[in-house]
């Protein structure tokens, strides 16, 4: 792909974000325009985001060729940009303009500078206070000193416009042009970065040779847990942005981000770029003009950050790249971890995947010598890896009504007295999973899903994990009437904060989880606050996981080790051991030893076994001959097809035209299981049928599925799609 110029009165082929399976012809302006310029085009009576893809094919009508509205005051997008756009394309079986869409997530660029505003809180107060008001002088309190244009601010908060008006009349709210040109202050590569140990001092200088290589490489950086792999990867963005290129640092979670910007400030003098939902759409706008433009040198974000328009990438870090949340499940599904692989190689760029426990592709790929491995084996500092237990249930039975074993109690007992903290780890959100009636036995369940609503005490509500659906949590059996024999059922760290506050009562405790009602900000500043010491008992889901240091966390406990082993899911092992291990690795990270006591009721299953003896190695080995045998990723391929539509009979019927086309499949060698009831068979009023296609891993799956799938035609409102590498069979 080049940077070609098209003359006035050409054709160019632009494609937008609209959901067409094609480029458009449109007439170029007078003074010309370059392939890959952003500009606005009249489709239907609407004026839709383009890009110039090419010259147009003109085997249609000029005369009924419209002409390009206007070529956008941006950066144009880079040839190897394109190249990015239309591998992901192809690689996921994904129509163009869906791809592109990711790379134009900057709202408002088609609009000129003068138009874009947004709104700040003033120190002025309204003359009358309603309820919508309040919420918006509380939200812009929360989020001191951002602006958000009007919109934006109306959506997040839920209020109408005519009550920003009100404000911004009363001069309660001030209207500011959106910051465009607002100044990404340099990092200075040369600060002095932190005393680094020998272990990772040659970590460090193996990272900065690749980088100075100026060329596609990927290394697997695993560290044990608190080894200090950030510090290291740090290094080898110091030696990237030297040579003038710019870097890019994913992240599994928005929390983490916060202690995340402070080393990078302290390691080069200012704050790098963000890009995450948390940040807002004038913020998002200036970051993507920062990166197009060359002045934004280092992004931290989510995995869609990987398509932002760098002019030079010259390194992408992917931490605890092993996380299943770098693969995006619904829309485009793609793996972030894999394209950041697939943007370095267009780029020139070094990959760096940092983990203690890797994913199992991660680790075949450098045991196969296809990556580069440096393993830190060591703690920094003092500090020691914690000593890891099993607490058999069946030798030490939980009370009725009690997920807390009587020897996890007293070890948590033991840390609060000497004012230490502990961390209790239950991977279920919510108060309880299940709602029953003890009289008839009705699951109170989603309308919309098949799936079991969750009771979230501290909200009042039930909620469907699937679809986000709520409502209040009912007084009486919605089937018999009954008032008396509803039960929650299970527990959820909700219910598990109640039983530390019965138990531990003097005990001041936090909960965290990826469902809080609370800003990004506000979560990170609760992390924040919990790591200085302002909690004894730590109750979290799996966002506790990920990366968080509590200097004064000396004991985890795991609730129910056993719960992830549950369900026959292909990862199932894998995930349980990442976890677990994850989660106990966040115990002793400072001088103190750490303990990890894991409740389970099957201390002799092999995976609870590796995860107490430590053999990673041995663990991943074994996992990868399994997964070999059975000719299962990352030793085969998958796809998995989601045919989902509003009736079942009619759902299953469109299933079985697939099925019933098995054999071009065959021929090509792939196998076809199904069609089959998706685990979840309902979600959001959607019947879901799955089918899932495996083949040996040297067989260029994509093209055979196009063949197959393209005769047969879904109906309105019924779809197929295809999830090549699944991570979920849900």
């Amino acid at each position: 792909m080049t940077d070609a110029f098209l003359p006035e009165r050409a054709l160019a082929a632009v494609l937008t974000t609209q959901p067409l399976d094609r480029t458009l012809d449109y007439r170029v302006p007078e003074g010309g325009v370059r392939v890959g310029a952003f500009v606005a085009v009249p489709l239907g009576p609407r004026k839709v985001l383009g890009v110039v893809w090419g010259p147009g094919q003109g085997d249609y009508d000029r005369a009924k060729i419209r002409a390009i509205s206007a070529v956008l005051d941006v950066p144009v997008m880079p040839p190897v940009m394109r190249d990015f756009v239309e591998r992901v394309a192809d690689y996921t079986m994904t129509p163009l303009p869906a791809v592109l869409r990711l790379a134009t997530r900057a709202p408002g660029l088609g609009e000129p500078p003068g138009k874009r505003h947004v709104l700040r809180l003033t120190d002025a107060r309204p003359d009358r206070m309603t309820d919508a008001r309040t919420r918006v002088i509380a939200f812009l309190e929360e989020h001191e000193g951002m602006g958000f244009a009007p919109g934006e601010l109306a959506g997040l908060v839920g209020v109408t416009s005519s009550v920003l008006k009100g404000l911004e009349g009363q001069g309660v709210l001030v209207r500011e042009a959106a910051p465009r040109d607002a100044p990404f202050l340099p990092l200075d590569p040369s600060r002095p970065g932190k005393d680094l140990s020998g272990d990772q001092r040659r970590a460090a200088a193996q990272l900065r040779e690749a980088v100075r290589g100026r060329s596609y490489g990927t290394t697997l950086l695993k560290g044990v847990t608190g080894s200090g792999k950030t510090e290291v990867y740090l290094e080898a963005v110091a030696e990237c942005l030297a040579q003038g290129r710019q870097a890019l640092v994913l992240l599994p979670e928005i929390a983490l981000t916060g202690e995340f910007i402070a080393r990078v400030q302290a390691r080069f003098g200012q704050e790098p770029a963000e890009w995450h939902s948390g940040v807002t759409q004038a913020g998002r706008r200036r970051v993507w003009l920062g990166v197009a433009e060359g002045r934004a040198q280092l992004v931290v974000g989510a995995r869609s950050a990987l398509f932002l328009p760098f002019t030079d990438l010259g390194l992408v870090i992917v931490d605890e790249e092993h996380d299943p949340s770098y693969k995006q499940e619904d829309g485009v599904l793609y793996s972030a971890r894999d394209m950041a692989v697939l943007r370095a190689s267009l780029s020139g760029a070094q990959v760096v995947l940092a983990s203690a426990t890797p994913s199992l592709e991660s680790w075949a790929n450098a045991d196969a010598g296809k990556y580069a491995r440096i393993d830190l084996t060591e703690r920094f500092g003092a500090a020691v890896l914690p000593e890891m237990r099993a607490l058999d249930l069946r030798i030490d039975p939980l009370e009725r009504e009690s997920w807390i074993s009587e020897p996890l109690a007293s070890a948590v007992r033991q840390r609060v007295e000497a004012g230490e903290q502990s961390l209790l780890f239950l991977n279920r959100r919510g108060y309880a999973p299940l709602t029953m009636c003890r009289a008839c036995g009705h699951q109170i369940g989603c309308d919309q899903c098949d799936a079991r609503m969750v009771e979230h005490r501290f909200l009042g509500r039930l909620m469907c994990h699937q679809c986000g659906a709520q409502k209040p949590i009912p007084s009486e059996c919605p089937n018999c009437g009954n008032p008396d024999h509803l039960a929650a059922l299970g527990p959820g760290v909700e219910r598990l904060a109640e039983e530390v506050a019965r138990r531990f009562p003097e005990a001041r405790t936090a909960v965290l989880s990826s469902d809080m009602t609370m800003s990004a900000r506000a979560l990170k500043a609760r992390i924040e606050e919990i790591a200085g010491g302002a909690a004894d008992i730590v109750i979290g889901t799996q966002m506790v996981a990920k990366g968080h240091n509590f200097p004064l966390l000396t004991l985890v406990g795991v609730i129910d080790a056993d719960l992830g082993l549950q369900g026959g899911e292909l990862r199932a092992a894998e995930r349980t051991f990442q976890l677990i291990r994850q989660v106990a690795g966040r115990a002793g990270r400072a001088e103190k030893p750490g303990l990890a006591l894991i409740q389970t009721h099957q201390p002799e299953h092999p995976v609870i076994r590796a995860i107490l003896g430590g053999d990673e190695e041995a663990f991943w080995r074994a996992e990868a001959a399994q997964r070999q045998a059975a000719g299962a990723p990352p030793y085969g391929r998958m796809a998995g097809i989601i045919v989902s539509g509003p009736e079942e009979r009619e759902t299953f019927e469109l299933a079985r035209a697939l099925a019933a086309r098995a054999g071009m499949l065959t021929q090509a060698g792939a196998q076809l299981f199904g069609p089959a009831p998706a685990p979840i068979a309902r979600i959001r009023g959607r019947t879901r049928v799955r089918l899932l296609v495996k083949a040996a891993k040297g067989l260029a799956l994509q093209p055979v599925l196009a063949r197959w799938v393209e005769g047969v035609v879904p109906r309105a409102n019924y779809r197929i799609q295809i999830d090549i590498d699944p991570q979920s069979f849900f």
